[in-house]
This record gives C-alpha cells, structure tokens and sequence, in this order.
C-alpha cells in the first residue's frame, strides 16, 4: 500500500473501517492532526498578510512542517504495532513473553506520542491564530483547533494504554501535550462570541 496520504479519503475510510488493525487509532488521530495543520497552514498564511496581525511570519511554514509530519506519522504508525501483536502471540508460559511484550508495547507507545505532540504543537498554535482573526477566518482557526486537539487526546489515550502500570518520561510526555493541547481548545473556544 502507498501512503495514506497517496489514497483517496474515501480508500482511507475503507482502510480505517476493514477487520485490520491497522490503520487503527493512531494513523486516524495522526490524519486529524494533519487537517487541523492545514486548517492551521490556511487561517495563518492569511492573517501574516494583514498589517494588523500579531502573529509570527513563519507560522504558516511551521503549520505545513506539522502537517507534513503528522502525514509521516500516520505512514510510520501502520506497522508500530505488529510487534506487539507478535509478542502477545507468544505462548502464555513463553519465559520471555511478559519482557518482550512491555518492550514491544513501549516501542509502539513512541509513534502516538509524537503523533500527540504534533497535534498540541498545531492546537496551541492554532489558538494564537484564532485570537488574531477576523471573525471571517476565525471559525476555520478554531475548529483546526478543536481537530488538532482531538488527535492529541486520541493519541495521548493510545500511549496510557500501552504504557499501563508503567510510569516514566514517556508517560509524562504525552500527558502533557495532552494538557498543552487541552489548554490550547479552552482559549480558542474563549475567542468564540458569547450569547447576550
């Protein structure tokens, strides 16, 4: 198979929905961080060009740097965790099962971790833009947000169950981009117009 991103979004759909593990909920949670980067890439490369936007100039390259990355993520999570499969399918009494399943579970927690890093990288940047705009971009910005933070919660979920009864760097990583991203959905959602 070619690149998820190579496929038609209706194949990936087919993909998602199949009886194979994979795609599952890492490559879906590293999609949605990408078209929350794009909405990001879009939102921000129009605001740069007005005068009165607060914003950095490279906030667009940065939005297509995510977006490219969560794109690779996405190819890079198909197959992170087969080897946990391959582990669980040892024999029960396997001296060697419990050990190389937490080393298998360990190494596919690493793509979803950066796959929730990325996409709190997108949501908070996401809010800087939704705080800068005109309401005419500002829904876009802001439901890029609200994508990007949903990749992070998804992907941050995927690495606390491989990781389960586990604690280290890894775990507090992903914990908090979860909270980066999290933070990022409560002041983009602040930008939105109150009732009266």
């Amino acid at each position: 198979m070619t690149g998820l991103a190579d496929q038609p979004y209706t194949g990936v759909l087919e993909f998602v929905s199949s009886t194979d593990p994979a795609p599952g909920g890492g490559s879906s949670s590293a999609l949605a961080a990408a078209l929350g980067a794009a909405l990001l890439e879009m939102c921000a490369g129009l605001e740069v060009n007005r005068d009165t936007a607060d914003l950095p100039e490279g906030l667009p390259g940065r939005a297509r740097e995510l977006r490219e990355q969560a794109l690779a993520l996405a190819d890079r999570e198909l197959s992170s965790y087969a080897p946990v499969l391959e582990a669980l399918r040892l024999p029960t009494d396997h001296p060697e099962r419990e050990a190389r399943v937490a080393a298998a579970l360990g190494e596919a927690s690493k793509a979803p971790l950066a796959i929730a890093e990325t996409a709190a990288e997108a949501a908070s940047l996401g809010a800087q833009v939704a705080a800068a705009s005109p309401t005419a971009v500002r829904g876009d910005a802001v439901a890029g947000v609200l994508i990007a933070e949903a990749a992070a919660t998804a992907a941050a979920a995927l690495v606390e169950i491989n990781l389960a009864g586990s604690e280290g760097a890894d775990l507090a990583r992903v914990r908090e981009a979860r909270r980066r991203a999290q933070e990022a959905r409560e002041d983009a959602l602040a930008t939105l117009p109150r009732g009266r």
